[in-house]
Order: C-alpha cells, then structure tokens, then sequence
C-alpha cells in the first residue's frame, strides 16, 4: 500500500523510467515518420500546448513584470549564447591533444552554439514552481535570438558558414509559440473566476506533455544509426556532456549571490533557460551548415546525446531544486522584518 502511494506521488519519475523502457523495447512508435508522428505532434502539437497551456494559466501581470526584468534576460541569453560556446572551446583546446574523434568534439562545439530550446526548460521550471514566465520569454527570445547567431557563432568557432531559412523557422516558432501563449491569455480574461475556483492541473498537464518528449527523443536516440562509436568515445562523450551538471551549479552559484538581485524563483529559470540547448533547431541548422558533410553524422551525435540528457538530468534534479527553492522561499519570509 506503502509503495502505491508512493509511486502515485512520484508518477513523473515513474512516467520517465516506463518511457525510457518503451522507447528501448520499440523504437520504432516514436521516431520521425512513425506511428506517433512527433514531426506533428511534438514539435507542432506538443509545443504550441504547452504554451496555451502557461498562457492559460499564468496571471496578465507575471508576464508583463517578466518582460522588464532585463537583468534576468541579460544574464540567461549572455550566459546560454556567449559564456556557453567559449567555455566549451576553452574546454575542447585541452582535449584536442586525447585520442577523441576530432569531429565529435566539433560537434560538442556545436552543442555550445546552439540555442535553448522553446519546450523542456519551461516545462522543467513550471514543474519546480520557478519564474515561469521569464522561461517563456527566455526560451522564445532565445529561440528567435539563435537563429540570427547560432550561425555566426559556428562561422567563429568552426568556420562552416551557410545561409539559415530565417522565414521559415521564424514562422514556426510564431506559431507554436507566441500565437498560443496569446490564445491561451485571451481564453483566460474570460474564464479567469471558473480557473481560480477549479484550478486545473496545469503542472501535471506539462509533465504529461514532457513524458511524451523524452519518450519520442529517446525512440530518435536509440533508433539512430549514427550513434554506433567505440565505447571508450562514448563513456568521454557522456562524460564531457555531464558538464552541464558543472553549468547548472555556475548558474546557481551566480544567481544566488547576496547581491545577485534574483528571487529563487528566478534562479530556478535561469538553471533550466542557461543550460538547455535545442535539438528542434539544433539538427535543422546543422543539416543546412553542413550540408553535404562527410562527417554530419558524428557533428550530430554530442546533440543527439546532450539532448535527452538534458531533459533526464533537469526531470531527475525537480524535486531536489524545488526542496531548494520552498525552504528557500520560507527562509525569506522569515527574515522579513515585520510591517
């Protein structure tokens, strides 16, 4: 009885174990042109709920108090486009001279440069509870941002250079971004009283949605053909990408300092929005840069690893961030002098 209870309270690990296992078994369901069609329903479908659903349910007031926060959005964007890739090339120098494939770690290069992605880290922050409307605007911003210079940043660190279809890519984040986070505040001025009174369960809703994109990048992971290295290239792979670990704990360090000027709602933002990068756009724009590329396959691989990575590590560490952030929240109203 013990465990059941258990299990119903932690159903989101439960939820990533049983995806990542079905994703293993038959990986066929999930990937691009399967079954499950995630071309459709994940990167159209998926993204534009999850978005309604955070205009539903966030307050007119939050997002235009995230939107003047400049110091919040100068830190995630400097941090994710310009710290991100040079600490990476610092890193790469030193293992130049190992026994690594040299276009794997180019490709760990093109990790660093890529932009964060419009999904995962808002999903991740609303779940802990953190700044979720400066992760909205982060992540679209930052989206919209990287199409402009994820280029000129693999010109600089790579010299590969090619010409982006800005048109398209950009209508498509329009789309399933900002359209639906407007649909979802125009339905909420209207329903506003019935949504206070019932309180709907957006968290579970964009966890559910979450599952759905760690089981469909898992069927990617495990189907790919490209992801078929020497074990001793993969453990330093792996190990290399737990560097975002590393990036988190920057993040945090940052964030929370004395004079940092950041709530722990906003840090919780700023670890998710700083350290994601973006497969959607990510494998797109290698594709274009390196088109024709002998080795766009091992480009591709460190991505196609950082990727579900990134969303096992952040949906592992939610309850551990949100302990953090509840005592840290209590702790600050505890400190406040008496009015």
């Amino acid at each position: 009885m013990r465990l059941l209870e258990r299990m119903r309270k932690e159903w989101f690990m439960v939820g990533i174990v049983l995806a990542i296992a079905g994703a293993k078994l038959k990986p066929s369901v999930g990937v691009n042109g399967g079954p499950l069609k995630p071309e459709i329903t994940v990167s159209y479908i998926a993204v534009a709920t999850i978005f309604f659903n955070s205009g539903l349910s966030l307050k007119t007031e939050e997002l235009t108090s995230a939107l003047v926060h400049i110091k919040l959005h100068l830190f995630i964007q400097i941090f994710t486009l310009a710290f991100f890739p040079a600490a990476i090339w610092l890193f790469l120098q030193l293992l130049s001279i190992t026994s690594i494939n040299e276009w794997l770690l180019k490709g760990l290069q093109t990790v660093g440069c890529m932009p964060p992605p419009v999904s995962s880290a808002v999903i991740l922050t609303k779940a802990v509870g953190g700044n979720e409307a400066a992760a909205i605007f982060n992540s679209a911003f930052g989206s919209f941002l990287g199409i402009v210079i994820t280029p000129l940043l693999l010109l600089l660190f790579l010299g590969s250079s090619s010409t982006v279809p800005f048109t398209s890519i950009f209508s498509q984040l329009f789309m399933t971004v900002v359209v639906p986070l407007i649909i979802g505040q125009i339905v909420r001025r209207y329903i506003k009283d019935w949504l206070e009174r019932k309180k709907p369960p957006f968290g579970a809703i964009s966890s559910s949605v979450l599952l759905m994109i760690i089981y469909t990048t898992f069927c990617d992971t495990f189907s790919n053909p490209h992801i078929d290295l020497d074990k001793f290239s993969l453990v330093l792979i792996l190990f290399i990408i737990s560097i975002q670990l590393s990036f988190m704990l920057l993040t945090f360090i940052f964030s929370t300092r004395n004079n940092s000027g950041f709530t722990p709602a906003d840090t919780v933002a700023i670890i998710f929005c700083s350290t994601h990068k973006s497969l959607t756009l990510g494998i797109p724009m290698l594709k274009i840069v390196f088109a024709g590329h002998e080795h766009l396959s091992l480009i591709s691989v460190p991505l196609l690893i950082y990727h579900p990575a990134q969303i096992l590590l952040g949906s592992v560490l939610v309850p551990t961030i949100k302990s953090w952030m509840v005592s840290r929240q209590k702790g600050v109203k505890l400190t406040r002098p008496p009015v």
